[in-house]
């Protein structure tokens, strides 16, 4: 198998750790390998596969190497100015941040998803947001059996996907301290308030989850509404969805459609309390779906609670994942 060579930018922050953690599980054919990060962290050293690599500083001449695929972790503004040169230089970035994600000219991808989206690429694609990425797996599965009408979206967010200010957070608040990453105390609490506000009442996370939902599963006008929490809880994001579809159907047939998905495993045993739970999903890379029950006030609605990892999944799987298939497309 041919080798690639590839960076991770953002490398010292929680996502780009987790990367790296991916990186080495999935083992990818990787021949050369660049950390990168802001002048703050560079020149701190990164193990990786036993090697230990210094962290360069990333500058407008960071890709004048070869670099094939390029993992971006370094926040909204790092992206608008770096993908482009990346990309200039023949190099595919993976991109976590928001800044890409709705732009027409950039994939937005999930693998198990819509990994044909790739194909288009112009050198940049887009990781969706986290807590959209859990979501679209028993989505995807359901739309394409019954066509999805109308979704609505409640979300237990984990302060992890407020990166280490939101784990702090948390830490200090539980010991009575005031907050600094959140307006107020995240501990014993849950604040209704994920990124700003707009105009129109919802959070910049609440739009986010509509407007990727429309785009990755290519239904632009698909009936969707949000209210995204942040709860007390260290990670893995959780989500009670509730669906309308345009079909009917039996509620066996649509348990046996989610878990026949690709990386999405069932847990819907409530006789013996098997649901998923936050603290179960951390560390893996599925998506767990549990507690399908008809929506008896449509004709034909269901609801269902979703639970994943959010840095994993969420974040670093995803974004590994669409690497290894532009690996394949390499070969």
């Amino acid at each position: 198998m041919k080798k690639i060579n590839l960076a991770v930018v953002g490398a010292t922050g929680m996502v780009g750790r987790t990367f790296l953690k991916v990186l080495e599980e999935r083992d990818l054919p990787i021949e050369n390998f660049y950390v990168m990060a802001s002048a703050r962290s560079a020149g701190s050293t990164i193990t990786f596969k036993g090697k230990d690599y210094v962290v360069e500083e990333l500058t407008e001449h960071s890709f004048d190497k070869p670099i094939d695929i390029a993992l971006f972790s370094a926040g909204g503004s790092t992206s608008a100015k770096f993908a482009p040169i990346a990309a200039e230089h023949g190099v595919i970035v993976v991109d976590n941040s928001a800044q890409w994600r709705m732009d027409p000219e950039v994939p937005l991808v999930v693998p198990e998803v819509n990994p044909e989206d790739i194909d288009w690429n112009k050198g940049i694609i887009a990781n969706p947001n986290c807590s959209t990425i859990q979501a679209m797996l028993p989505l995807k599965a359901l739309d394409d059996k019954y066509k999805i009408k109308r979704i609505v979206y409640s979300t237990y967010q984990a302060v992890s996907g407020g990166g280490m200010g939101g784990w702090k957070d948390l830490e200090n608040t539980s010991k009575g301290e005031a907050p600094s990453k959140w307006p107020h105390p995240i501990y014993n609490n849950c604040l209704p308030h994920i990124d700003v506000f707009f105009e129109n009442g919802y959070t910049k996370e609440e739009m986010k989850m509509i407007w990727e939902t429309r785009k990755i599963l290519h239904h632009p006008e698909l009936k969707v509404t949000a209210t995204t929490v942040r709860v007390p809880v260290y990670n893995s994001h959780s989500e009670s969805i509730n669906v309308e579809f345009e079909k009917p159907f039996a509620i066996e047939d649509v348990k046996a459609t989610i878990a026949a998905f690709p990386n999405t495993i069932l847990q819907d045993d409530v006789e013996n309390n098997v649901y998923p739970l936050a603290a179960d999903a951390t560390g893996k890379d599925e998506v767990f779906v549990g507690r399908v029950r008809r929506d008896e006030s449509v004709d034909n609605g269901i609801n269902f609670w979703c639970v994943a990892d959010n840095i994993r999944k969420g974040a670093a799987t995803n974004a590994v994942q669409i690497a290894e298939l532009l690996v394949k497309k390499m070969q």
